[in-house]
């Protein structure tokens, strides 16, 4: 029994280890050798390199470390901060205003920078305070501040799209523009939460004046055009011309590099020192995503060389026959969210999708839109506990007032409203499909 089922047994150690608290990679590296040595010998690992080689010949995701250059190289400009600033101003005199402004700047940076962890920082940094000062409730301030944060992941160009373009094999041009309408629709779905709240509870989120920034009305417009300005003509260079057809993701990431540094020198933020940090940061962040990238490439090849792709084939294919298709989709999807308190996105990514991606395509699942299914899916896995990252980076930045506890039950509102999300776009496949097939019409 252990023979016929030791794909299952080595899928049980890997995450047993990890849940332990063991590196990923290591642990991906050697539960593989460990199987390979018990089942088809350790002279099966030979293949390893070939593997490898092939992966990281992939052109495509040249586009990941220079998409990560941009977003470090944004952070540093003060770009996040001149918005957050304007936003907060722009929308503020509305009640719940700084809370949606928030959310703006979120899905703004999302579709500039894409790093949760720089955005979640800075916003955290900046507008938790200035709520809290503001009288609002401590709960919608973190969990706005939390959920816009990981509005880059879902919201193009996003390193996770890139990844998962890779391995679903759907062409990352096409993600991108299937990802744009689920990322607008979870940024009205926060916006329409909020206005809710603050309309049921005033207390939660007061309005502010103009007068309160000591600015005029010129001065105020003045503002809000240099701040937007810049960052919407950065996504304009590097979506526009994705979607146009101009430039592969790729090439486009790589005018976003480009742009990034311009925007950093038009705000007097760049010099070499700051070059050399971002440069280390992105080298470091790379190496991170590829070094997980060569373990998972090292587990998939034993796991299949097992058979664990038929193990997890015939559960699937006895439950599609059983009862649908659409149960097999929901227990995919609720493994993904489940796995999501314990994993990261990039660990998901590597480990999960290769095995579930192939068999639910077998099934009849249309590839871009189970791959949007998956990035939705994944985005929640930086705010469900004990893991959730965003969690992590907003404790860290935040006033000594406000308690683990306090962060916990804010994105509890948030983690809801993304898997309302996930069901719509799973309700109406259209929403991830649409907006691709009117673009190739053209």
């Amino acid at each position: 029994m252990f023979e016929e089922y030791m794909a299952g047994w080595m899928f049980l150690a890997l995450s047993v280890l990890l849940m332990v608290g063991f590196p990923v990679t290591f642990t991906l590296l050697g539960v593989s050798l460990f199987f390979a040595w018990l089942g088809p010998g350790v002279e099966f690992l030979d293949l390893l390199p070939m593997r490898i080689w092939g992966v990281m010949d992939n052109v495509v995701l040249i586009a990941v470390p220079l998409f990560i250059f941009m977003g470090v190289t944004l952070e540093r400009s003060g770009m996040a901060e001149e918005l957050l600033e304007t936003m907060g101003l722009l929308f503020g005199r509305v009640r719940g205003g700084l809370a949606i402004s928030v959310v703006i700047v979120g899905a703004i940076l999302g579709a500039s920078t894409g790093i949760v962890g720089a955005t979640v920082v800075t916003m955290g940094l900046l507008s938790v305070p200035t709520m809290i000062r503001y009288g609002y409730d401590k709960r919608l301030a973190t969990g706005t501040v939390a959920a816009s944060g990981t509005l880059g992941q879902i919201i193009p160009p996003s390193v996770i799209l890139v990844l998962l373009g890779t391995i679903v094999q759907v062409p990352v041009g096409d993600l991108f523009i299937g990802a744009v309408i689920p990322g607008l629709l979870l940024v009205c779905l926060y916006v329409v939460y909020i206005l809710i709240l603050v309309w049921l509870k005033p207390h939660a989120g007061p309005a502010l004046s103009l007068e309160d920034a000591g600015l005029d009305r010129r001065q105020f417009y003045s503002r809000v055009t240099k701040a937007l300005v810049p960052p919407l003509v950065l996504i304009l260079a590097v979506l526009g011309s994705i979607f146009a057809g101009v430039a592969s993701p790729t090439e486009a990431a790589a005018v976003g590099a480009v742009g990034a540094v311009a925007l950093t020198a038009l705000n007097h933020k760049f010099s070499f020192q700051m070059l050399n940090e971002v440069m280390k940061t992105t080298t470091r962040l790379t190496c991170m995503v590829f070094i997980i990238l060569v373990g998972a490439a090292a587990f998939g090849l034993v796991f299949r060389e097992l058979d664990g792709d038929d193990l997890v084939r015939n559960f699937l294919t006895w439950v599609s026959h059983n009862y649908s298709k659409w149960t097999v989709l929901a227990i995919v999807m609720g493994l993904i969210f489940l796995v999501g308190f314990l994993l990261d996105f990039i660990e998901i990514c590597f480990i999960h999708v290769p095995v579930l991606a192939p068999i639910m395509v077998e099934f009849g699942f249309d590839p871009l839109w189970f791959s949007i299914l998956l990035a939705v899916n994944l985005q929640t896995s930086f705010l469900t506990p004990p893991f959730g990252f965003s969690l992590f980076y907003l404790k860290a930045v935040t006033p000594p007032g406000i308690t683990s506890g306090d962060i916990y039950r804010g994105i509890i509102p948030f983690v809801i409203l993304q898997l309302v999300g996930l069901g719509l776009c799973i309700a109406w496949p259209e929403l991830s499909t649409w907006l691709p097939k009117v673009m190739y019409t053209k």
